[in-house]
């Protein structure tokens, strides 16, 4: 396989679009749900720093990008758990960790309890997911973006606590994926949006069925998904797990910290695994290249 390559892959008779990279032990990467994001968007800078020793799959997750919502469907935690699941049989691959970000961390818990003997390891970076959390006004604000470079920028302003990381680059790029996206997203998130934060909301019984490892990476400044009431709870929830948490950090560690982002991930995702991951797999993280800013 090239070193990055971007297909369609049909999940249950529906397109899912995907970036793939390397050829190791799998990792599946899910992106988060502000409006314009993408599975490439979101992880592609990453899984080129990651380089060729692991095969990398980050699609774009029903109602992004260029993934429809199945016909007769709605978006939810649920459809994207089981397209998250279906994708990765349909490529054959039957064991893998999941590293996602926000709202795509709540669907790797979610995949993680639904598939124990498929999924090695989990990371939960900034995620949603936790009992009792609340729709925070950040998220508020980011789901009702209107498409274009204004909501973009004001989209992209939450997300970050360094002011610098909003460039006009990013912003032009952010407002053209959000008016490619902007029929479907507007089915994904209507108001009143809390009912969505309690789709994506898994209980206490789901949590502890997840036996897998998992880490858990936040931001302590995040306004989007708050460390107080997003992670902090889950930590009494889940049986094998850890926290890390950033200082001056918003929503996107792998933004805002990069390089030690991706030593973080490097270390967890390269420990042998309770479901017995290769044993002499190395996942490393070189260079320190700022990414374009994914979403929640």
């Amino acid at each position: 396989m090239p070193v990055t390559a971007l297909r369609t892959v049909t999940v249950d008779g529906s397109p899912v679009h995907v970036l793939e990279s390397g050829t190791g032990p799998a990792v599946l990467m899910l992106h988060g749900s502000g409006p314009g994001t993408t599975g490439s968007g979101a992880w592609a800078a990453t899984a080129q720093a990651l380089g060729t020793s692991w095969h990398v799959v980050a699609p774009d997750q029903a109602g992004f990008g260029r993934t429809p919502v199945p016909a007769g469907s709605t978006g939810g935690l649920r459809l994207w758990t089981e397209q998250a699941a279906g994708l990765m049989d349909a490529l054959g691959i039957e064991h893998y960790a999941v590293v996602g970000h926000s709202m795509g961390g709540a669907v790797a818990l979610a995949l993680a309890a639904a598939r124990p003997r498929q999924v090695t390891r989990v990371v939960a970076v900034a995620t949603m997911g936790a009992p009792g959390a609340p729709l925070s006004a950040g998220l508020d604000a980011i789901w009702a973006a209107p498409a274009g470079p204004l909501g973009a920028r004001d989209m992209l302003s939450r997300l970050v606590l360094d002011q610098a990381l909003v460039t006009e680059s990013a912003v032009d790029a952010r407002a053209a994926a959000m008016r490619a996206g902007e029929a479907a997203f507007a089915s994904l998130f209507p108001p009143p949006r809390a009912r969505w934060v309690d789709d994506l909301t898994l209980s206490a019984r789901t949590l502890a069925a997840i036996s897998a490892p998992v880490l858990l990476v936040h931001g302590a400044e995040d306004r989007i998904t708050p460390l107080e009431t997003a992670t902090q709870p889950l930590l009494e929830h889940l049986t094998d797990v850890r926290l890390h948490v950033f200082g001056r950090c918003g929503h996107v560690p792998a933004i805002e910290h990069p390089h030690e982002f991706r030593q973080l991930l490097s270390c967890f995702l390269s420990q042998r695994s309770r479901q017995g991951a290769d044993e002499g797999a190395h996942l490393y993280g070189q260079g320190d290249e700022r990414l374009s800013v994914p979403s929640p």
